[in-house]
């Protein structure tokens, strides 16, 4: 097992802001009074749950594809990627709810090769028909040996904003992070056909530390194993 470099405080910084002002908002109404403030002192509480990022050890082996998010699998099928031309893939899909840390993370080395937006709808990230119609952000990526791995972050019923911190032409390692969705919604991971998926329908999962699956033997891995 390894710890991938992580140059980030335990609590993302994405919530930095809204802990800020549960905290002052809580201290003044606490001045006020203390029994109305327990309402402002809970929430303030789910907050800084909500926005830890925790380190976690990536486990190591040619192939193997980490998971982008903590949750519950919820989706494992054969599939269209719509994001890179349209190719055959394996999907495999990561619900998040409001208790899940939502910190993404790369699932394989690779150079970015696009990022796209997509405003849409908000359906709740555990239903199948959120893939293609929820705002999201879709994030393709070209491993060294050719294989092309894509990674959709896809925002749910009470999440309202998707933030991808990735550039076009930055090589990302696996367990990087890369973004942050608040608040509930998933991720889809769209992986060349011939991959083997390691988690099946219900699975508890957790970024960096579980693998997806693992990809198929590229051309060039037979080619140097002959």
């Amino acid at each position: 097992m390894r710890i991938p470099p992580y140059p980030h405080p335990l609590i993302a910084r994405e919530g930095w802001p809204i802990l800020a002002g549960a905290l002052l908002v809580s201290l003044l109404v606490t001045w006020w009074s203390p029994w109305a403030s327990v309402p402002f002192w809970v929430f303030t509480l789910f907050a800084l749950q909500f926005f830890r990022d925790p380190a976690r050890e990536a486990p190591e082996g040619e192939g193997l594809v980490l998971c982008p998010a903590d949750g519950r699998i919820v989706c494992v099928e054969d599939a269209i990627d719509p994001y890179a031309g349209g190719r055959p893939a394996l999907k495999i899909s990561v619900f998040m709810n409001v208790f899940n840390v939502h910190s993404n993370r790369a699932p394989v080395d690779g150079q970015v090769r696009s990022i796209e937006y997509f405003p849409g709808k908000f359906f709740n990230a555990s239903l199948d028909k959120a893939s293609l119609e929820n705002e999201r952000n879709a994030m393709v990526l070209d491993r060294a040996d050719g294989q092309v791995v894509t990674a959709v972050q896809v925002a749910g019923l009470v999440a309202k904003r998707i933030l991808c911190h990735a550039r076009v032409g930055q090589a990302l390692y696996a367990g990087q992070r890369y973004g942050f969705i608040r608040f509930g919604s998933r991720v889809d991971v769209y992986l060349p056909p011939g991959a083997r998926p390691r988690v099946a329908l219900g699975d508890k999962v957790k970024a960096t530390s579980t693998v997806l699956a693992e990809l198929p033997v590229s051309i060039g891995d037979d080619a140097s194993a002959a």
